[in-house]
Parts: structure tokens; sequence; C-alpha cells
């Protein structure tokens, strides 16, 4: 079954007099419980198409429906509730806060929640825990490695238990070491927690560890 539909997305943006297709007419699904990679050149859309889906960006026709909701058609208001329950993105550049320790950046999502705060503190708590940093949880950014960093950006993603995770390249930056740690992580959200993956990558080595590989060029899946 498919979680994600991609159905006719055309999306273009102007630059100074210019317009530039990304997409013209793409169709595409990603099934539930599935880990995608996406690859391909530079400017060739992917970036693009992880923002489409996040509701980040609205294509300029076409539709896109996640686990039942029409993203493409939702209020700005609407859109900010949905992806609080049902996206968890992933950055390449992490995106922690210095001023806030590894719990308090991870607890940002469940702001938006009523949730107590007791509520909250065990929901950080399982989700550092699950990527293996309890006991990072009162370190702020400056004292943890890049991996350890990228971990806490995951514990964030997934601390409201969302039922898409999206991530830009979340290896990027990473040394080998650090790399394969999120990669295995991320198999095991898949595996053991049936959480639906999307990466961006262009490393080979990364998308090896997902179960399927599309190839985008020049906003065109490549069969």
């Amino acid at each position: 079954m498919a979680l994600v539909e991609i159905r006719n997305v055309h999306k273009s943006f102007q630059r100074d007099t210019q317009t530039v297709e990304v997409f013209e007419g793409l169709t595409l699904d990603f099934a539930a419980n599935s880990f995608t990679a996406l690859m391909g050149p530079s400017g060739s859309g992917k970036s693009t198409l992880l923002n489409l889906i996040a509701g980040l960006d609205r294509p300029t026709s076409g539709t896109i429906t996640v686990a039942g909701a029409a993203v493409s058609g939702l209020s700005p208001s609407g859109l900010a509730a949905w992806r609080a329950r049902h996206v968890g993105f992933v950055f390449q550049s992490y995106n922690l806060l210095p001023v806030l320790t590894a719990a308090q950046n991870v607890e940002l999502p469940l702001l938006l929640t009523r949730l107590s705060k007791k509520e909250r503190d065990e929901r950080v708590r399982i989700a550092l825990g699950i990527v293996g940093l309890e006991d990072r949880m009162q370190h702020y950014p400056r004292q943890l490695s890049g991996g350890q960093e990228q971990r806490v950006a995951i514990a964030r993603a997934i601390v409201s238990d969302p039922t898409l995770i999206l991530l830009d390249e979340p290896t990027g930056q990473l040394d080998k070491k650090s790399a394969e740690e999120v990669l295995t992580l991320l198999q095991r959200l898949n595996a053991e927690m049936k959480k639906t993956i999307i990466m961006v990558t262009h490393d080979a080595h990364a998308a090896e560890r997902a179960q399927q590989v599309l190839h985008i060029d020049k906003g065109v899946l490549a069969r």
C-alpha cells in the first residue's frame, strides 16, 4: 500500500526572468514501511521532492497525498499541524539550537502538542534512548561529536512518532564510522519501528542500506 502518492506533479521556480522547470508531470509512489534512497546529480530535484512531500513547498500543479491527506491542498495552519504529527525531517546541517541541551532540542516538536511536561520528558528520554544517547541528554551540541549531533537530530525527528521520516544528505558531513552508525540506526527504525523513510543521498554506499534506490535526473525518474 502506498503511503506517499505523487500524481502528475509539476514544479517550477522563477529565477530572474527565467522559469526553471524542476518537475514536469512526476508520478511516483512510496510504499508504507519502505526505506528508499533518492540519488541523482545536484540540481536534479531530490531535495525539492522532499520539501514537496513534507509540505515545506507546494507543487505548481498536481497532487501529493500522504497517509490519505492531500498535503498539496492544505491551508498553511492545517499544513503546520499535519506536519507536526506526521513528518520527521532531518537536515544535513543538523539544525540544532546551540543554546539548548540535547533533551531540549529533541523536545522542541512536542511543544506544539498538548502533552504534559512529564509526558514530553518521557518521550524525549525514549527517543534519545533509541538513538543511543540517553547518557547525553544534558549535553549541549558543542559537547557532542558530529555523529552524535546527527543522532540527536534523528531523535528530534522521531520524538512525535511521525508517519514518515525524510532525510536530506544525513551522512554528508559525517566521518565513515559515524555515517555507518546513523545508517544502521535508520535501518533499525525501518525494520523494528516500521517507519517509512525517504533519504536523499549522493553516497552510493549509504544508498545500499535502503530497500530501494530511485535515481532522479533533471526532474525525471530514471527507470
